[in-house]
């Protein structure tokens, strides 16, 4: 294996093994995966997050309309909309929390790719 001196012996560097080479290209793998996971997280948190808002418009309408026209049916409307919003809450926190893990993942094998290189 070849070596390299730099001056006054400070940097030392030999050729990688293939078990080095392996281990660096298994990390950058499970980087790239989590990072993919992480924008699939993403997208699906703001999908959530666009239901829940659009759910919430729906109920401000709705209400109005029961007001306006004393009705039953917008009542009820406005009742399975607060419950489609409320539920596209719970599904927006749960993706955020995903994809902080996903994060957090790839974080990990970002560093310890960084270990190896």
């Amino acid at each position: 294996m070849a070596e390299e001196k730099h001056h006054f012996g400070f940097h030392h560097h030999k050729e990688e093994t293939p078990e080095v080479l392996a281990a660096k290209q298994k990390e950058k793998e499970l980087y790239e995966k989590y990072k993919e996971e992480e924008e699939k997280h993403k997208h699906k948190e703001h999908k959530g997050e666009k239901i829940a808002v659009a759910a919430g418009a729906f109920v401000l309408h709705e209400k109005h309309e029961a007001k306006e026209h004393h009705a039953f049916i917008h009542k009820t409307e406005a009742k399975v909309a607060e419950t489609v919003a409320v539920a596209a809450g719970g599904y927006v926190l749960h993706e955020h929390k995903e994809k902080e893990e996903a994060e957090d993942e790839a974080k990990k094998h970002k560093e310890h790719h960084h270990l190896f290189g």
